[in-house]
């Protein structure tokens, strides 16, 4: 089955996630624990490691299930098709959330300023800077080359 991607509403992950198991949906949602400091007190507080992002894993036909659980917005698209993250993916997040050596845990997304390395296509192994990003475009600039150039985004290259 594959596992996709639900947008829920802010600070909501948590309360969504467990309500998805109660209907007896395969939910994951990955938190992490962070030190708050106040100027009073210290306090151990557990978040999402994906803001407003819980994952789930049901067959295609079973998808309007979620919209049953308050706090769910919607699925991730990706190119117009709810975003599928595979199993080694999922695997992979788990292992490295749950690993004791792994002291800091960070999700960014790429934003404009941000340095790159491209790791296909023609212009493999130049480094270049975000200028831009879109829904389905980025704008990067090749400063060894002089170029700017136009991304359509089907899959992540960089």
């Amino acid at each position: 089955m594959p596992w996709y991607v639900i947008y829920t509403k802010p600070r909501a992950e948590a309360k969504v996630a467990e309500s998805l198991k109660k209907l007896g949906i395969t939910v994951y949602c990955p938190m992490i624990t962070e030190v708050h400091r106040w100027s009073d007190r210290k306090k151990k507080v557990s978040l999402p490691l994906f803001k407003s992002y819980v994952f789930v894993q049901l067959l295609p036909k079973d998808r309007n299930q979620v919209f049953a659980v308050p706090g769910v917005v919607n699925y991730l698209f990706w190119l117009g098709k709810p975003a599928q993250v595979r199993e080694q993916e999922i695997q992979t997040i788990k292992k490295w959330n749950e690993d004791e050596k792994v002291e800091q845990f960070q999700v960014e997304q790429f934003s404009p300023g941000d340095k790159v390395t491209i790791s296909k296509g023609v212009f493999k192994d130049q480094q270049a800077y975000i200028r831009h990003v879109g829904d389905k475009r980025m704008r990067l600039i090749l400063p060894s080359m002089g170029y700017v150039i136009n991304v359509k985004v089907r899959e992540l290259v960089l």
